[in-house]
């Protein structure tokens, strides 16, 4: 089905601006995705689109043959495909690069009984992450890299956020991405024999003199405040970054970069 809306006071406008409120997502169990390729990674993991929401003025000036596509899937599904002016979409769009597509889908959720990996397993864990374009960020890099899952412990963060979608590319739907507590994700790894590695600025070793050729997990916390004890005590070993100027830490989904990296350098090598 095709409709238009011309007016923000449009009632489908009004449950959009709502859905950007976690607690909204939450209760109706659905998610906001913007942009071309976050709505295609979306579709690769089978996520339920239920409506579609496109702006032409601005899908012309981005891979029109390739959105057109999408539509034409969407209308096949039976998702509802609504037509924006411009300025509704600047209302209900995220960010600078506005490509003039936004969906709405179901959460699909994931949880580790799911996790599936591969015999030399790498794991990212994530504790207490606060700020959704940093989740993201961690999140594309994830994809870069091949961790086989990514555990989110304590989060505060809605993994499903809005600019975390955007800000991961939509790698958030085509990677294991688990959120869970310390204690569920410490259990798995246990269970599993999987090593612990923690990142702090206190520690001793460098994290280019660790072993991270064998199965691991990577933990990361937050930059104000570090890992909790309960990740600390769990550890085999604990690394960290040199750091040569005034700052005692680099932003977190940086500092993760460079873990992962070193990690898939080993391997490599």
């Amino acid at each position: 089905m095709r409709a238009k809306i011309t007016s923000v006071s449009n009632p489908r406008i009004k449950q959009l601006v709502r859905l950007r409120k976690r607690s909204q997502r939450d209760a109706l169990q659905l998610i906001l995705i913007d942009g071309i390729r976050e709505l295609q990674r979306a579709l690769d993991a089978q996520v339920v689109i239920k409506e579609l929401f496109v702006c032409p003025e601005l899908v012309q000036d981005y891979q029109e043959p390739e959105t057109a596509a999408l539509i034409e899937k969407q209308l096949k599904d039976k998702a509802v495909v609504y037509e924006v002016t411009e300025s509704i979409f600047n209302k209900i769009g995220f960010g600078e690069r506005k490509e003039g597509v936004l969906a709405v889908g179901e959460i699909k959720k994931k949880d580790l009984a799911q996790v599936e990996l591969s015999k030399n397993p790498c794991i990212l864990v994530v504790e207490d992450v606060e700020k959704p374009g940093n989740l993201g960020a961690i999140l594309r890099t994830c994809d870069g890299a091949g961790i086989d899952a990514v555990f989110i412990c304590q989060n505060r963060t809605d993994i499903y956020n809005p600019n975390v979608i955007r800000a991961s590319l939509g790698t958030v739907f085509t990677n294991q991405v688990i959120a869970c507590t310390n204690t569920e994700a410490q259990d798995f790894l246990q269970d599993r024999q999987i090593r612990v590695v923690a990142a702090t600025p206190e520690a001793e070793c460098i994290y280019t003199k660790v072993n991270l050729k064998d199965p691991v997990a990577v933990v990361v916390g937050r930059e104000d405040k570090g890992l909790s004890e309960q990740w600390m005590k769990i550890a085999s070993e604990h690394v960290r970054i040199p750091m040569k100027g005034q700052a005692d830490s680099l932003n977190v989904s940086v500092s993760t970069g460079l873990l992962l990296y070193e990690t898939l350098r080993q391997r490599e090598n």
